[in-house]
């Protein structure tokens, strides 16, 4: 099952006057960069070992799932790059900490066996909240982060595919358990946006547009997967409740 590039989600354009960008030299952008620096690099990181683990439970697709996973690694450097170019420090500990819950139940349904579980949390949730963030952030970036992200939000898509086309091929045998992970999973994305809310802020990144970004992302993931129109806004409700 190769990954395939979508048309469907496009790049926006750039619509946001110079005016408008953060002050990307003062303390106050670089201390909060700190923490989204890391996070996205933390992310970037656990996407490469979770692609891996994919690639036992999928033996099958071990190939094209240890391709993916490398490119997470390379999205890795391409985001060191962004901090040091700003003379930024990563704050990884905070990243750690960060994903930890999301992180551990990947951990934890990958010991199980069970895939489902494991390519919703990385293939749906992570890679539709890396792709509305990547889209909110380039508007906002750096020119150096700017170019680094546009390429690794092109990638993503790759990404976001497989783990759609798996769940729809499977989804008769699959849809009970997707149900499950989704009620236990997608209320961590809100609490881990709500932390760092102020640091998106700094960046000029509104809170409540990165929601909306994210949750238009995931119900179209949910649909390509074959789900129906109510099976997604029950899913959804996950968000809120």
């Amino acid at each position: 099952m190769q990954a395939l590039a979508t048309e469907k989600l496009v790049l926006k354009e750039d619509q946001i006057d110079s005016t408008d960008l953060p002050d990307f030299s003062s303390e106050v952008y670089k201390d909060a960069y700190s923490r989204i620096n890391a996070i996205v690099i933390e992310g970037e990181e656990e996407a490469y070992s979770n692609f891996l683990d994919l690639s036992k439970l999928i033996p099958e697709h071990a190939e094209e799932l240890v391709r993916l996973g490398k490119m997470e690694k390379k999205h890795m450097r391409g985001f060191c790059a962004c901090g040091k170019n700003l003379a930024v420090t990563p704050d990884m500990p905070f990243a750690k900490t960060f994903f930890s819950k999301l992180h551990n139940n990947f951990l934890k349904a990958f010991k199980e066996g069970n895939t489902t579980t494991c390519l919703l949390i990385q293939c749906i949730l992570i890679e539709s909240f890396a792709i509305s963030a990547y889209h909110v952030y380039i508007q906002v970036a750096d020119p150096f982060a700017k170019k680094i992200t546009e390429g690794v939000v092109q990638d993503e898509y790759l990404h976001l595919n497989y783990g759609q086309e798996w769940l729809k091929a499977n989804l008769q045998s699959c849809k009970k358990e997707l149900m499950k992970a989704n009620k236990e999973n997608l209320p961590l994305i809100k609490s881990m946006l709500d932390q760092v809310a102020k640091d998106a802020e700094v960046l000029h990144m509104d809170k409540e547009e990165l929601m909306e970004e994210f949750m238009i992302a995931y119900q179209d993931s949910l649909m390509e997967i074959g789900l129906d129109n109510r099976e997604i806004a029950r899913m959804a409700l996950a968000a809120v409740i």
